[in-house]
């Protein structure tokens, strides 16, 4: 590590007493808690999390999103937690570790309670468990082991644990950040152990719906076959995906753009001539993309392909999620990352991007230099990530509680941060 003065043994240290009594037991908790969105229902986990907290000793601020913030995310209820911890005067940077608490449904084929919380080979499963409520502990204990080892440091880190990640963050961090509730100089979220994320992919998602007119399916000339519709669009669709694996991104991590139809419905009986259909598709948005073109493009090619006559098609944007886009700023919080992953892991972790889409855009869209490290494997599909038996390997969680804490010791124990 560049640093020498950094307590690695120390931090250590307190990071290893507390891992099994203290760290596994919170994530169990927070796991066997659930908090699935949809439907949204958030605000008993986080109180959940909240008095856990406390009982570990943080100041814990509860943030109750309004009822009409929720209502145009699609959530029914929603308390974000703030921690905030001030060393020295308090002159030094802000830095946010933010992680949410919202997971998608467990859904089928698991052979552990995806709510249990059962630790078995070294891996602690549940639905969550890998995204993204290892890191409420990966980052609550970071900062307890910092907190053991504050003496000169300057500055502030926050805890950001929110609810709105599954469902595009705006009652999340995005609401924390319009209210004024926090503005970071510096901002690491929610991320895996083996590699800092840089970059990731933005989300269009939109909604395309069809109108015809019915008919008695013994006459279908008589009417005007929405389906029928929906299908040449849906065609056309699957046609530009084939095209889109043909573009590649310059940022290491991310291939290509990626297109998938993932909900459709319509039609009220066999018998009967659709007169309405619709679907919801979704496209993945490079960094180096321009949303607009993207929406453009998606647009026009429905446009051209709704030819049924008699039917009208109309598209409304359900989601745009804009991508986490590399930027010199981010230098400081890879440095640190990547110099303690050497000294914790053995080896220097790559700086690159990933397909998802996550709140760390959030920040950076709101001027905030913002990287991705958290607990997990090297890639989400081996900690399987929104799929059945979901989990995290407990060691990875030690590992990267390790690795944060380090890194905000040098980065809170600078006089200045530059890229």
């Amino acid at each position: 590590m560049s640093d020498e003065k950094i307590p690695r043994d120390g931090i250590e240290h307190v990071v290893d007493r507390d891992f099994d009594t203290l760290q596994v037991a919170f994530l169990r908790e927070l796991v066997r808690v659930p908090s699935d969105n949809p439907p949204g229902d958030c605000a008993l986990h986080g109180r959940f999390a909240a008095d856990h907290l406390q009982e570990l000793g943080f100041a814990v601020e509860r943030q109750a999103v309004p009822a009409d913030v929720l209502a145009r995310s699609g959530l029914r209820s929603v308390i974000n937690l703030i921690v905030r911890r001030r060393f020295g005067s308090g002159d030094g940077p802000v830095i946010a570790l933010n992680a949410h608490g919202d997971v998608v449904p467990p859904g089928g084929g698991w052979t552990h309670d995806p709510y249990g919380g059962v630790i078995e080979d070294g891996r602690l499963y549940g639905r969550g468990a890998a995204v993204s409520k290892s890191d409420f502990a990966t980052y609550a204990f970071a900062l307890r082991a910092l907190n053991a080892h504050a003496a000169g440091l300057q500055g502030q880190v926050e805890l950001h644990f929110t609810y709105d990640e599954e469902t595009g963050g705006s009652a999340g961090p995005g609401w924390l950040l319009d209210q004024g509730l926090t503005r970071p100089d510096y901002v690491i979220s929610a991320g895996f152990t083996y590699g800092v994320m840089i970059a990731h992919n933005g989300s269009l998602q939109l909604d395309v719906a069809f109108t015809g007119r019915s008919a008695h399916s013994a006459w279908p000339a008589t009417g005007c076959d929405a389906i029928q519709a929906a299908c040449r669009v849906m065609s056309a669709l699957y046609a530009h995906r084939e095209e889109l694996a043909l573009r590649t991104s310059p940022v290491p991590g991310i291939d290509a753009p990626t297109l998938v139809i993932g909900t459709m419905g319509g039609g009220v009986a066999a018998n009967v001539v659709p007169e309405q259909a619709a679907f919801r598709v979704e496209r993945r948005i490079l960094p180096h993309e321009n949303p607009q073109e993207v929406e453009r493009e998606l647009r026009d090619i429905i446009a051209r392909a709704a030819t049924v006559d008699g039917v009208t098609c109309a598209v409304r944007r359900h989601l745009l999620a804009l991508p986490l886009v590399p930027e010199a700023r981010q230098a400081p919080l890879v440095a640190a990352l990547q110099d303690a992953a050497e000294a914790v892991i053995g080896e220097r972790i790559p700086a690159q991007g990933m397909a998802l889409f996550t709140d760390a855009r959030l920040y950076s869209n709101a001027g905030c230099p913002t990287v991705l490290y958290g607990a997990g494997p090297r890639r989400l599909q081996d900690a399987n990530g929104h799929r059945a038996d979901e989990h995290v390997v407990l060691e990875d969680m030690r590992r990267a509680t390790k690795v944060v804490a380090m890194a905000l010791w040098r980065l809170l124990s600078r006089q200045e941060l530059t890229p």
